[in-house]
């Protein structure tokens, strides 16, 4: 698939919340029983928001589309995406709500979550009119399976946004339910980049292994993207598969990785860079993320990813 070129504006729909993140646990933790963390974090939290964020540091002009709530977790999640340079003007807050909380326990190698949803429940389709489009060349929305609310209503504006000709990408991230019912092969049917990790691309696929699962994946989507970590990334693009390996970093906390990973990807995509510059582009900015705790800390300006990219 050809980037449909460089679009400056960028629509993000999606859920809105704080992470609380304890880093530098030496192994997972046991119902009943201590562990220490090396660090602790009050981050701002959402797959939704961290992609919002990276990919305006990498000099896009983003719109955030939520609901969150009218008290002090709220406060801080809008002044975050103010400070990344992400417009708020349509992000609702109500007094009745209470902002949601996502619990992220780090060690080097993995995380847990435990998340509240709070007003992550209450993002519906009320949320979404087609005139938010206009004036936008690419939309993104996350979080498939944990907005409940907005979930049935994820084809419409898909099919919507490319047929007012914005391009668009989705990482529908896990399903708690650990179903991952067809309903959603009305949103792949009008996405142009789709974005897993390993565990739900063979998860959404019923296949033993990747690369089955992405051309299994690439039947339906024009590129698909399967993030593997420390093992970097591999995607599909016209039947071609290319496979990038990961930099060599010293991890601190993974949370948020995989969504500055599609905000480097997205950003390169649109910018014309090949599949494998896009790759190598979210890998990096992937790494940096997971350098420092939280999701949005360490994401990169161009010049900081640019750098980072030549020195690498």
């Amino acid at each position: 698939m050809k980037s449909k070129g460089h679009g400056r504006r960028i629509l993000v729909i999606g859920e809105l919340n704080i992470d609380v993140v304890a880093s530098g646990l030496r192994e997972a933790p046991q119902l009943g029983e201590e562990i220490l963390a090396s660090d602790f974090a009050l981050t701002l939290g959402s797959a939704s928001a961290i992609f919002a964020c990276g990919v305006a540091k990498l000099g896009y002009e983003v719109t955030f589309v939520s609901k969150v709530g009218a008290d002090e977790f709220g406060k801080f999640c809008l002044s975050e995406l103010r400070a990344a340079g992400v417009s708020t003007s349509h992000v609702i807050r109500k007094k009745e709500l209470q902002t949601g909380v996502t619990i992220a326990l780090s060690t080097n190698k993995e995380r847990a979550l435990v998340t509240y949803p709070g007003s992550i429940s209450a993002v519906g389709p009320d949320l979404f009119r087609s005139s938010l489009l206009r004036g936008h060349q690419h939309l993104h929305m996350t979080s498939y399976f944990l907005q409940t609310r907005l979930k049935s209503s994820f084809p419409r504006i898909f099919r919507e946004a490319q047929e007012m000709g914005l391009s668009t990408s989705f990482d529908p991230n896990s399903d708690p339910s650990q179903n991952w019912d067809r309903e959603i092969d009305g949103v792949l049917a009008h996405t142009d980049l789709l974005f897993l990790n390993e565990n739900e691309a063979l998860r959404l696929t019923r296949q033993r292994d990747v690369r089955s699962a992405l051309k299994k994946l690439g039947d339906l989507v024009p590129c698909v993207v399967i993030k593997r970590g420390a093992r970097g990334a591999i995607g599909i693009s016209e039947g071609k598969i290319t496979s990038v390996p990961a930099f060599r970093i010293v991890t601190k906390d993974t949370t948020g990785a995989g969504d500055s990973f599609a905000a480097g990807f997205v950003s390169s995509f649109l910018r014309g860079g090949s599949i494998g510059e896009s790759l190598r582009s979210g890998n990096a900015c992937g790494a940096l993320s997971a350098m420092y705790a939280g999701g949005t800390a360490g994401q990169p300006d161009l010049s900081a990813l640019n750098r980072f990219l030549k020195e690498h």
